[in-house]
């Protein structure tokens, strides 16, 4: 099973957080989930996989989504190995000219799937690279407004950063960055200074809290949440071993589940979080994600 980092590279080779809207609630606490945890799920005929994302969120009983941006892009014409670098250059290009191009109502078109369905998307998961043109970093607000998100989420790096700080001014629209846990790289969102150094590039910049992957980087989510709750849009919940462990089912990891939605609930702050199945389950990425949510609503009861 591949990381979402590693799925887009074989593919390519103080404002409070906003309210988020049709969220489901548990005990105060605004659960849904990243779209990732359904990647497996088909994909209709020459098409994408918004209708099994639609139908699997229906199945779980979740309401609200991260969208994560390869599940409505097209996927890649390379399959089960890896592409030679002038495939990776072509497959890059088309990706790009599909981006720019594609129509706005095409995006719409997935906002009414999920609105119909009685689903939302506040966010669009939407990773600012490095190779980016300027004309593709712009399009991902375009695209993210014409799906009604709210914010954007992007795990992206220190150096690409800086030049998504305009367009997120241009169109007033929330830029919330994700971490991982590489705390040693210094172009990673992983460390804590790393964090703040996004916090300070922009007004319109947030935080995407992956409470696994800080963990692994060996730090305390609690604390952070505690410190910048006000910065972070939502967070993305999975258990992680410390000391860049592996991902693991929720509860036999080190990551406190359990202590940051109790904070969420008790505090009540407008936080999302939503469950990412990343770790190597037995049964259907709906089954698992499943099994997730109700480890969630145990850890809030």
């Amino acid at each position: 099973m591949y990381t979402r980092r590693e799925f887009g590279l074989l593919a390519l080779s103080g404002m409070a957080a906003p309210s988020l809207g049709f969220a489901q609630k548990v005990a105060g606490v605004q659960l849904g989930v990243q779209t990732y945890s359904f990647r497996e799920l088909p994909r209709a005929p020459g098409g994408d996989q918004t209708d099994a994302i639609v139908a699997a969120m229906k199945e779980c009983g979740l309401t609200e989504c991260e969208l994560w941006s390869p599940m409505i892009e097209p996927a890649s014409p390379i399959v089960g190995r890896r592409p030679t670098p002038e495939e990776g250059q072509k497959v890059r290009e088309d990706l790009r000219r599909w981006r720019i191009e594609t129509p706005l109502s095409y995006f719409q078109g997935i906002r009414k799937k999920f609105q119909s369905a009685g689903l939302s998307i506040p966010a669009y998961n939407y990773s600012f690279a490095e190779n980016f043109t300027d004309a593709e970093i712009e399009r991902g607000f375009e695209m993210a407004k014409a799906l009604g998100a709210t914010y954007i989420t992007a795990s992206s790096t220190l150096k690409v950063a800086p030049r998504v700080a305009p367009f997120a001014e241009k169109h007033q629209m929330l830029v919330a960055m994700h971490n991982h846990s590489a705390v040693d790289n210094p172009n990673e969102f992983a460390s804590i200074a790393s964090l703040e150094a996004a916090l300070a590039m922009s007004k319109q910049f947030r935080i995407n809290l992956d409470i696994g992957h800080f963990t692994a980087g060996n730090n305390d989510p609690v604390a952070f949440l505690r410190a910048r709750h006000a910065l972070i849009t939502n967070l993305h919940i999975k258990d992680r071993k410390k000391n860049q462990g592996d991902n693991t089912p929720w509860g036999t990891g080190d990551t406190p589940i359990r202590e940051v939605l109790q904070l969420l609930k008790r505090e009540k702050w407008p936080i999302a979080a939503y469950i990412e199945y990343e770790h190597r389950g037995e049964g259907t990425p709906v089954a698992e994600v499943r099994k997730c949510l109700d480890h969630a609503r145990q850890a809030l009861a």
